[in-house]
Parts: C-alpha cells; structure tokens; sequence
C-alpha cells in the first residue's frame, strides 16, 4: 500500500518561508562567526605578543645598574601579577643565574593556571593547544643585562574577561536568531496565506463552473431551471482579481472570463435551440393545420393547398441545408488567429477571429469573376426597385472555394439589396496583385444601416436586427453567420462598419 504525502500550498510556501529564513539566518550567524573569530583571534594574538614585549620592559625597568642586577622583590610581585593572567615568567641574570623563576616559586598555582586555561579554551571553543616559550633579553642601554623567559598557552588563549565576553556575544546572536525566525514565522504564515488565498479561490471557482458546467451538459437545455438541478445563473461565478502581484491577478481575470466565457457558451446554446425551436414551429403548425384540414374534409387537396405546403416544406429544407452549412464550416476546433484593426472613429465593427475546419474544395479563380457572377443574380432587383448598382472590380486571383465565397457575396448582397430603398448598392475589390496578395472585398448600401447596439451580434446564428421586418421577407437570421463561417473557414476575416446616424452599413471581407 503506497502512502501518498500531499501538503497545501499556504504550508508549502510558510515551510518555504521558514526553512529560507532559518537558512539564512544560520548562514549569517556562521559568517558572523567566522569572521567575528578570525579579527578577534588575530587581535588576541597581537595583545600576547604586546603583553610579552610588555613584561619584558617592565622587567627591564627593575633592573638596577648599582648593584648590577634585578630588584628581587619587584620581580616578584610582577611576576605573580603576570602568572594570575596566563603568563609564567623567568627571569634570569646577565650570567644565566635565575633571579625569579615563577614555577620554583608556586609550581602548583602555575600548573592549575594554564590547565584552567586549556581547559577552558578546549571546552568552550574547541581549540588545541600546548605550552609555547618565548626567550626575549632585556637590555639597559643598548646592552643585555638579563633573559625574561615566557611561557604561555599557544597558540593564543582567551582570558576570563575574554572568555566572559564571546560567550555574550554567542548569547546574543543566538537570542537575536531565534527572535528573529520567530518574526520571520510570524511574517511567513500570513503571507504564504496572502499568497494561497487567491488560489485556492481560483481552483475552487474553476471546480464550481467544471461542477456546474457538466450538471448543465447533461440536462435538457431546453428545460427550465429545474431540468437536473441544473441552474442556468450557475455559472455566474466571479471572484477578485484586484491583485497588486501580476501573476495573482492574471490567474484571477483569466478565471472570471473563463466563466463569463462559458456563461455566454450556455446562453447561445440555449438561444439557439430556442431560435430552432422558433423557426421550426412556424412552418410546421402550417403544415400541420393544412394537413388535418384536408384530412378533415375542410380543405380539398387542391394544388393551391399542396403548394403551400410545399412552400413550407421547402422552407424546412432551407432551415435544415443553412444548419447543415453550418455544421460543416464550424468545427469544435477552430485556431485563433489575427483580428483585423477596427473601423475609424465613430463607427462601429464585429470582427471575427481566424481558423476553422479544412473540407473546402478550393481551385484557383478570380475573385473579381465570382463577385460580378454574384451581382448579376441582382440586377433584376435592384432595377425593380430603382437603386442603382455599382461595380469596382479588379482582376485577383485566390484559391478558394468557389461555390462557397459566392454564397458569401449572395448573403451580403441579398442583405443590402433588401434593405435599400434608396441610392445604391457598391461593391469593389481592392488590394495589390503581388504574391501573397491580401484582398479586401466590400458590399457599401445607402440603406437603414445598423443601430449601435445590434452591430456586436450580427454574425450570431438566428440574430436579427429587426426580427419583424426579417419574418415579414421570409430571413432566419442565419444567413451573416454562414457567410461569418465560411470566411473564417478560408481564414480570413469579416467585418460590418455602420456609421452613427448616418445611415447605411459597409460589410467587408479580407482574404
């Protein structure tokens, strides 16, 4: 049985923190350590040997010329004093005769002296040593009158005061330590929390819309709020990305659109089924009512009826072959790619992204050709309804598929043929004949244009701008999103521009 260990991110990072912390901490106390021995060992040093020069001028000084040797007495009292501070002193005449010799005087304090001393230094700081001699002449005026000999524990010692004061000083640093990876705790866990709390937000709102999301996907859409205790406000789900750490902040915004995103997701999928619903019920309750009319007798089936019901039926099939188009054109995976700049000011655009599904039959063919092919299926009626009809056309050769680029221009000829009145329909073919050549084709109208706020939506599925007008002439609202889909499916782009106020829309497509 394997045993998986899991630990949250807030106890990672204050671990994290900690551990730092105490790591730094120790490395800094060891560093302050090291050369805090080093300067304070050399200084110690240095006060030995001044010591030593020390007691050999005062030795020096208690040498009396009369009687041409040592005042014994002096030395005596010197000598002690230097042997209670680690030091044992022989001094010896200018014949090598003994005048004062420290152990032959208290050879017992002498020996407990400098064992206390290795003692100490091998206990508290872990430094080996042994007893060093030093043999220095004294000298009165220039010529040697006697040999001081020095004894010392080598290769330094620390004296009692010394000693007292490196173990205040250790005391210190490690007292300073602890408070400090006690502060340093204290700092970490708040904010190893401050830095998981967004987080854990984050995964726990990506569970909710997963959670939420999937109960929607297996229930009816169709179905009211009840349907499978899915609930279609469920995926409302926002959480706070006013974080001053960028990465905080992009992870929170990029989980509150990705719920405005599948949000927006469910209320499409929901309109749509509504809209299909919609367009499918119309024609088939009048299939339906002239169908058990003349099964009752009510109406004779006479060619006037069949033909209505024709008409019907093939308005289904038109229904199911646009659906179909866009079934085909739409697939589930469809690459991002460039989104062309927006209008100028004051007008407005909706600008579709790039990529979608191969399955095109494309061959080579002038754009120019197939726009003029699509123009001329309205001259009829743009003469019936005396607007006027203008053609700027170049020759542009592409490779693409035909008979799906000339629906396009059909659906957005169709669109502004029938919405204007007045003036005129113009449409031209602009761009370099170059390789690689990007074309731009446009469809300008002088019509009723498009207000403001429908411009976002035109190239969604069943979307109309007036959906009374667009009843009354028989449009599904279906037609734009073809052309959107088939467009996009030559990687391209399309756009709508509508002026504010001033009438008229300009669709443009960039291939």
């Amino acid at each position: 049985m394997k045993f998986h260990f899991t630990i949250s991110l807030q106890q990672r990072l204050a671990l994290t923190y900690v551990l730092f912390i105490g790591a730094a901490l120790g490395g800094l106390s060891l560093a302050i350590n090291f050369f805090t021995a080093r300067t304070f060992n050399a200084l110690i040093k240095e006060n030995i040997s001044g010591k030593s020069e020390e007691i050999v001028r005062v030795m020096g000084d208690l040498y009396n010329p009369l009687v041409r040797n040592f005042d014994g007495p002096a030395v005596e009292a010197l000598g002690m004093h230097f042997v209670h501070e680690g030091y044992i002193v022989t001094v010896e005449d200018r014949r090598g005769e003994p005048v004062w010799d420290a152990r032959s005087c208290d050879m017992e304090q002498c020996v407990e002296i400098i064992n206390d001393i290795a003692f100490r230094m091998e206990r508290d700081f872990r430094l080996k040593g042994g007893i060093e001699k030093q043999r220095r002449p004294v000298l009165y005026n220039g010529r040697t009158v006697g040999t001081v000999n020095i004894e010392t524990y080598g290769p330094f010692f620390y004296s009692e005061t010394e000693t007292r004061f490196l173990r205040s000083a250790n005391r210190i640093l490690l007292i300073a330590g602890a408070v400090l990876a006690l502060l340093g705790a204290g700092i970490s866990i708040p904010l190893s929390r401050s830095i998981a709390r967004p987080v854990l937000r984050a995964g726990e709102a990506a569970r909710r819309i997963a959670q939420i999301h999937s109960i929607q996907a297996v229930s009816d859409p169709s179905a009211g709020p009840s349907s499978a205790g899915a609930d279609p406000g469920g995926l409302v789900i926002r959480i706070q990305d006013q974080y001053k750490t960028r990465e905080l902040r992009d992870l929170s915004r990029s989980i509150n659109d990705l719920a405005l995103e599948l949000e927006e997701g469910e209320r499409r999928q929901r309109q749509l089924i509504a809209d299909v619903a919609h367009e499918l019920r119309t024609p088939l309750t009048c299939l339906q009512g002239n169908m058990e009319a003349m099964i009752d007798g009510v109406y004779t089936p006479d060619r006037e009826h069949l033909e209505s019901c024709h008409e019907e039926i093939m308005r289904l099939s038109s229904l199911v072959a646009d659906l179909n188009i866009l079934a085909n054109l739409e697939g589930p995976l469809r690459e991002p790619g460039e989104v062309l700049a927006g209008p100028g000011e004051g007008e407005k655009s909706r600008n579709l992204p790039r990529g979608g599904p191969a399955g095109l039959n494309k061959t080579n063919f002038d754009l120019a050709r197939l726009v003029q092919a699509a123009a001329e299926q309205f001259v009829p009626a743009v003469r019936e309804k005396g607007i006027n009809l203008h053609l700027d056309l170049r020759e542009s050769p592409v490779i693409a598929d035909y008979d799906r680029l000339k629906q396009v221009f059909i659906n957005l000829l169709s669109n502004a043929v029938k919405y204007t009145d007045r003036g005129s329909v113009c449409v031209a073919v602009t761009g370099a004949k170059t390789p690689g050549a990007v074309w731009d084709v446009t469809v300008a109208d002088t019509g009723i244009g498009i207000p403001e706020k429908d411009l976002p939506h035109i190239f969604e599925r069943f979307y109309r701008s007036d959906k009374s007008r667009s009843r009354s002439t028989g449009g599904a609202g279906i037609g734009l999103a073809i052309a959107a889909a088939i467009v996009r499916a030559h990687g391209g782009t399309i756009t709508a521009e509508s002026p504010c106020g001033e009438g008229g829309t300009l669709f443009r497509v960039r291939l």
